[in-house]
This record gives structure tokens, C-alpha cells and sequence, in this order.
């Protein structure tokens, strides 16, 4: 398995953690945390809407437990896989957490188009690499992957307004 397929292979695997979180009743998306082997050791939903909490978006909610399970070092050899682009407070989550590689499926850009003007998910047009930029370690940025940007969307078609 050559690069790009590893890294759509992960993806996929993230879509299918966004459709968990969509069937438990949250917003579709979903993250996995894979370490330097290629293994699994996270997964994480959106918790949003059965917590309660504005900081329960997945990439958010994975960093907390993985930052408690793992050391800043071991994270900045992991790599952090979501299936739409993190947002600000995610990206921040991620930069304060040390993960180090952050591959994502569809834009936030895409995700505006998708969203449209729901209240539930006003996208912030920021995209991670501008707020990682701002930073003073170079977590690497690789996405958006136009592979899977179908895949993706069927999961988000119906739940927005």
C-alpha cells in the first residue's frame, strides 16, 4: 500500500467513526488517532449533542483523551486523521496535544457547501494549516482528498437544513 492509499484507507476508517457518531445521535464527524506502526490506538466521534458541550466535536474530544493516554513525545508521532478538516478550536486541540501530521478527507470550505447556512454549524472559513502557521512547530497538513469527497457527503446529505 503506497502512501496516498494508506492515508484514504485511514480516512475511510474516520468516515465510518462520523457515521457511528451520526447514529448516537451527533453531527457527522469523526477522527482517529493512528500511531508510527499504523495502528489504531484512538477513535472519536462527535459528542456535541449528548454532552451538551460546545467542545465536543471529535477532533477536540480525541486530543483530551489522547494527551491523557499518551506522552506529548509518542503524539508528535502520530498521526491524527478526521474526515473534515479540523476547525480552529480542533486545530488548537491538536497544536496544544503535539500530534504532529494531520490528514483530513473534505475541506472546511466543503463543509460550508454542505452545511449551508444551518445554525448548527456556522463554519468558521479558517483552514488548519493558517492556524498552525501561527505556531511555532510544524505539524504537517495533508489533505483535501477529492477521492473521497462523495463518500464524505453521503454521510452529511439530510442532516443539515
Amino acid at each position: 500500500m503506497n502512501e496516498k492509499e494508506r492515508h484514504l484507507y485511514y480516512l475511510r476508517k474516520s468516515i465510518e467513526v462520523s457515521k457511528q457518531a451520526l447514529a448516537s445521535g451527533n453531527t457527522p464527524f469523526g477522527a482517529i488517532l493512528v500511531d508510527s506502526s499504523g495502528t489504531i490506538v484512538l477513535e472519536q466521534g462527535n459528542v456535541e449533542v449528548t454532552t451538551g458541550s460546545c467542545a465536543g466535536h471529535a477532533e477536540t474530544t480525541l486530543m483530551v483523551n489522547a494527551s491523557r493516554t499518551f506522552s506529548k513525545q509518542q503524539l508528535w508521532q502520530f498521526t491524527l486523521y478526521t474526515s473534515v478538516e479540523p476547525c480552529a478550536m480542533c486545530a488548537g486541540a491538536i497544536y496544544w496535544g503535539n500530534v504532529g501530521t494531520v490528514v483530513y478527507g473534505i475541506s472546511e470550505k466543503r463543509l460550508s457547501e454542505l452545511t449551508g447556512e444551518d445554525e448548527r454549524n456556522l463554519t468558521l472559513n479558517l483552514p488548519c494549516r493558517d492556524v498552525f502557521a501561527c505556531g511555532r512547530k510544524p505539524i504537517e497538513v495533508i489533505g483535501p482528498f477529492p477521492e473521497i469527497d462523495a463518500e464524505t457527503a453521503s454521510v452529511h446529505a439530510g442532516y443539515w437544513t
